[in-house]
């Protein structure tokens, strides 16, 4: 009876040692900033409405109102194409 009272001791403790590292990775995983930074602000042309955003690597994109998708060098923020999306049904 003894050994088994041990055993479940030792069993309990291990379960709880393994939440607390399960939660400290956790912890450390999401308190750092691993993804892409966003841009500062975005010079959209005049008349045009962002409904979505994206991003790559070194791009991000907007996709307008327009049906028009905007992609944008990230280092420089200069507009790097223009993609006319065809909305018929």
């Amino acid at each position: 009876m003894r050994f088994l009272r041990r055993l479940v001791t030792i069993l309990t403790a291990t379960m709880i040692l393994g939440l607390l590292a399960i939660f400290a990775v956790l912890v450390m995983r999401f308190s750092t900033n691993s993804g892409p930074a966003l841009p500062d602000s975005i010079t959209l042309p005049d008349g045009s409405e962002a409904t979505a955003f994206t991003q790559g690597g070194d791009w991000y994109a907007i996709v307008t109102a327009e049906d028009t998708i905007l992609i944008y060098d990230r280092t420089t923020g200069e507009l790097r194409q223009t993609v006319q999306i065809d909305s018929r049904p």
